[in-house]
């Protein structure tokens, strides 16, 4: 068994959560979880990872897998989805269907690794967005979820700090990831992009790197990594 520190990050085949995955696993033995195939076979050739094809609203599924690691340092939640809506377009489904991934999902496995972490006094790392900081209208649903984990991962602090653990939001500003990409072509946007307006997955994933990186007599709790070319009104 690896003596090197457990990392698990969720979201882990994909965008910013696999940037991370790369990042964590020069020091970490680091399980990526996610359910991209490809990206899947691919890291299992990367040393110092183990790829875990899981479906985060299987909670029988997660209970499992967070079974069998005995501790976990540092859990990362990076799995989230984003669909543009206006609250007249947002039905009760689809407000289940992104509050489930982006709110319920992390909060779940959380508490099932909580026993895990405080093992290890350990670190829980939730990747939130500038739209949990500031609401952008047009995307209501995702919004509201990021501020409710921005609520979760505040709470969670308090909650667990009597066992040590440290509870960290990077909230990332416009990234240049699938996800991104996606949300921009279902507004009709299929132009190519400024790289000064997006910040890239690997910048986010060094600003993890930050917070895991933080002296033992101190905890990072809040980051906004926002591009070189902020166009945001804030």
């Amino acid at each position: 068994m690896s003596s090197l520190p457990v990392a698990v990050v969720t979201g882990g085949t994909s965008g910013i959560g696999l940037a991370i995955v790369h990042n964590l696993a020069r020091d970490h033995q680091v399980y990526a979880l996610g359910r991209n195939k490809d990206s899947l076979i691919a890291l299992r050739l990367v040393e110092n990872v183990e790829a875990v094809e899981i479906d985060l609203l299987d909670f029988s599924a997660v209970e499992q897998f967070v079974r069998e690691l005995p501790v976990i340092d540092v859990l990362v939640h990076s799995a989230a989805i984003s669909k543009p809506l206006r609250l007249e377009q947002a039905t009760p489904e689809e407000w289940q269907k992104q509050f489930s991934i982006n709110v319920f999902a992390p909060a779940e496995f959380t508490r099932l690794a909580l026993p895990a972490l405080r093992k290890q006094e350990g670190q829980v790392v939730f990747i939130g967005s500038g739209s949990g900081t500031k609401a952008d209208g047009g995307n209501t649903v995702y919004c509201a979820s990021k501020f409710a984990l921005s609520a979760l991962a505040h709470a969670l602090r308090q909650e667990e700090t009597e066992h040590g653990l440290r509870v960290s939001t990077v909230a990332p500003g416009p990234t240049d990831t699938p996800m991104n990409r996606k949300t921009r072509e279902s507004q009709g946007n299929f132009d190519a992009i400024d790289p000064r307006e997006y910040s890239t997955p690997e910048s986010v994933a060094a600003a993890v790197r930050l917070v895991v990186s933080a002296s033992d007599d101190t905890q990072i709790t809040d980051i906004a990594v926002r591009p070189r070319r902020d166009k945001a009104k804030r």
